[in-house]
């Protein structure tokens, strides 16, 4: 007979259903134990919130941003149109000041200094053309030599008159009824003969057919010029050619 053999491992007095317990209790434990062991992940609703809060942070930076840099932009704008206001200010002053590397206040202060002073000029020059206006005649009294010079000679409808203006200027006056254009010609070269510049010149026809010449000259240097004999010289011209 066949000797029976001990089992080769005890279940130290626990039962087949008792074993099963406890192998399902070990391994609850160790699933529970690597569970708890995990980060806790956020829910879906959660997430969704954390995506909004941190994109709204993201967004309101970037309007942040829009902001200065709007304001960088309108800010350089505002400067260019400053600095252009003051260069078209600085250039009104005279050439001398013009040069001049002038800070914005020293331009404003020679601005408010020199605006005067134009002014003043300004009421100069004004001033200056009514006393030539006053001393110009007018039509009837430039005709008017010419009518006695009619008695005189005979046979001229010509008038010249010679009028200082000051500083070495004249105006002549001529009034003619020939439209012979080489006539002012030859008068030029008269005044310049005699030592006179032509500043100006102008000519015009009235109603009547009449001619009146303007002649605008200036004393060369300080040579002496009697008008008398250059206005008689002026008439004989005219006077030459029927």
């Amino acid at each position: 007979m066949l000797a029976s053999w001990p089992p080769t491992f005890s279940t130290f007095g626990w039962s087949l259903e008792d074993s099963i317990s406890h192998e399902q209790t070990i391994t609850y434990r160790e699933t529970e134990t690597s569970d708890s062991l995990l980060p806790s992940l956020p829910s879906w609703p959660e997430v969704e919130n954390l995506d909004s809060a941190l994109f709204g942070a993201i967004g309101g930076g970037d309007s942040s941003m829009v902001r200065k840099l709007h304001h960088n932009a309108s800010e350089r704008d505002r400067r260019k149109r400053v600095n252009n206001s003051y260069s078209s200010l600085r250039s009104l002053l005279p050439p001398s000041d013009q040069m001049k590397r002038l800070s914005i206040p020293a331009t404003v202060s020679r601005v408010l200094k020199f605006i005067p002073e134009l002014r003043k000029e300004v009421d100069e020059l004004f001033q200056k053309k009514e006393e030539l206006i006053s001393r110009i005649p007018t039509q009837t009294e430039l005709v008017q030599p010419g009518k006695q010079r009619i008695l005189a000679t005979g046979g001229s409808l010509s008038a010249v008159s010679a009028i200082p203006l000051g500083d070495g200027e004249f105006a002549v006056q001529i009034s003619t009824i020939k439209a012979n254009k080489a006539m002012l010609s030859m008068a030029i070269e008269i005044v310049e003969e005699d030592g006179l510049l032509l500043l100006n010149s102008s000519s015009f026809e009235s109603f009547g057919g009449r001619i009146f010449c303007h002649l605008h000259l200036q004393v060369q240097g300080s040579r002496d010029v009697d008008m008398e004999i250059l206005r008689e010289k002026l008439l004989l011209l005219y006077e030459k050619f029927p």
